[in-house]
C-alpha cells in the first residue's frame, strides 16, 4: 500500500514520498527476425521495413537477397508494440507480395513467410512463446491469414520448425490442408490466394549463415548441404540446405545453426570446408544473415579466419541491443 491509497492508519505514520518508492520494473524487451518474401524491389522493402517503424520498436537490421527473393528483418522493442508492427507488417504484405508471381531458391509457404520470436535465454521463452500464440490469433483474425506455430509455441511436438512445413512446397502445403492432413493453429482453414500461410514461433537464437561455393555446382552445393547437415552426419543442430544463386554467379551452402554451444560458426564452417575439400570444391568468403549473439563469436578463430573479413561491430546482437545484453 502506497501513499496515495493509505487513507487511515497511525496519527504520525510518514506517508511514502513517491521518490522513495522503488522505480516499476522495466518492461521486457522482446525481439522478433521476421522472414518476407521480398528480395528485389528496394521500394517494395522500404515500404514493408517502414511498416514496423512503429514507436517502441526498433528495426536492427535488414538483410535482403534477391536470388533468395527475401529479406530477414530484425526488430526488438516492447511486446505490444513489436506486436502491433508485425501485425503492420503482415498487411503490408498482403497488400504488395503475391506468391503466385514469386520465384526465389529459398523455401516459402507465405508472403510474411516465417515470424520466429527470439528468446534470448531460457527465462525469456515463456514470453516468446506467449507473443507467438498472441500474433497467431490477431493475424487470424484481422487479416484473415492462415497460421501455423512452431516450436516453443506449437500446440503439437511435430511442428518443431519451419521446415516441417515446408517439405513439399507451397503447392503441397495448399494440398495437406485441402485434405485436413494439416490444420491451421489460427485463421481459415485453407491459404491465401496470394498471400499463403504464416508460420509463427518461438526459440532460442539462431545464425543464419551461408558459405559461397565460388566455381561450385548446385548439385555440389547440395552435395555438401547434405553431408554437413545434423540429419547428414553433421554436427548438432546444423540445418544446411545448397544452391546455385544465378544472379550472384556461385553455388552456396546455407547454414542455420541451432545449437550454438555446441555448434559454433566454427565447427560449421570446418565442416563445409571438410566436404567442399572431400569433392575438390573451393571455398570462398562466408555471408552473415541478420544480427549474430556475441556469445558465438567468443570461440574459435577470429571472424576473418571463417571468411568475415568485414564483420562489424553493428552485426553483433548486443551492440544494436544493449537492453538485452547478458553477462558472458
Amino acid at each position: 500500500m502506497n501513499d496515495r491509497e493509505h487513507r487511515g492508519g497511525a496519527q504520525g505514520a510518514a506517508a511514502l514520498a513517491d521518490r522513495d518508492l522503488p522505480s516499476p520494473p522495466a518492461r521486457p524487451a522482446a525481439l522478433a527476425v521476421p522472414n518476407v518474401s521480398e528480395g528485389r524491389d528496394p521500394e517494395t522493402i522500404r515500404a514493408l521495413v517502414d511498416a514496423c517503424r512503429l514507436p517502441r520498436v526498433r528495426v536492427l537490421d535488414v538483410h535482403s537477397d534477391p536470388d533468395h527473393h527475401r529479406s530477414v528483418i530484425t526488430l526488438a522493442g516492447d511486446p505490444l508494440a513489436l506486436q502491433d508492427a508485425l501485425v503492420a507488417l503482415a498487411w503490408e504484405c498482403l497488400d504488395r507480395i503475391d506468391l503466385r508471381r514469386h520465384r526465389g531458391v529459398h523455401p516459402r509457404v507465405g508472403a510474411l513467410d516465417v515470424v520466429p520470436f527470439v528468446a534470448l535465454t531460457a527465462g525469456d521463452l515463456p514470453l516468446a512463446a506467449e507473443m507467438a500464440r498472441g500474433l497467431a490469433q490477431r493475424l487470424g483474425e484481422e487479416l484473415n491469414l492462415p497460421v501455423f506455430l512452431y516450436g516453443a509455441a506449437a500446440a503439437r511436438p511435430e511442428r518443431t520448425r519451419p521446415r516441417d512445413f515446408r517439405r513439399a512446397g507451397l503447392e503441397g502445403l495448399v494440398r495437406e490442408v485441402e485434405a485436413g492432413a494439416v490444420v491451421p493453429d489460427a485463421g481459415p482453414p485453407r491459404l491465401h490466394p496470394t498471400a499463403g500461410a504464416v508460420l509463427v514461433g518461438a526459440r532460442p537464437p539462431l545464425v543464419a549463415w551461408n558459405v559461397w561455393l565460388p566455381h561450385g555446382t548446385l548439385e555440389e552445393a547440395r552435395a555438401i548441404a547434405a553431408r554437413v547437415r545434423e540429419s547428414g552426419g553433421g554436427p548438432p543442430g546444423v540445418r544446411a540446405l545448397g544452391f546455385y544463386l544465378p544472379e550472384a554467379g556461385a553455388a552456396q551452402v546455407s547454414l542455420n545453426l541451432e545449437d550454438l554451444e555446441r555448434t559454433p560458426p566454427a565447427r560449421a564452417v570446418a565442416a563445409v570446408r571438410t566436404e567442399a575439400e572431400r569433392l575438390g570444391v573451393e571455398v570462398g568468403e562466408s555471408e552473415l544473415v541478420g544480427l549474430i549473439p556475441a556469445a558465438a563469436l567468443r570461440r574459435g578463430p577470429a571472424p576473418a579466419a571463417l571468411g568475415l573479413p568485414r564483420l562489424t561491430p553493428a552485426q553483433v546482437l548486443e551492440a544494436r541491443l544493449p537492453a538485452l545484453r547478458r553477462a558472458a
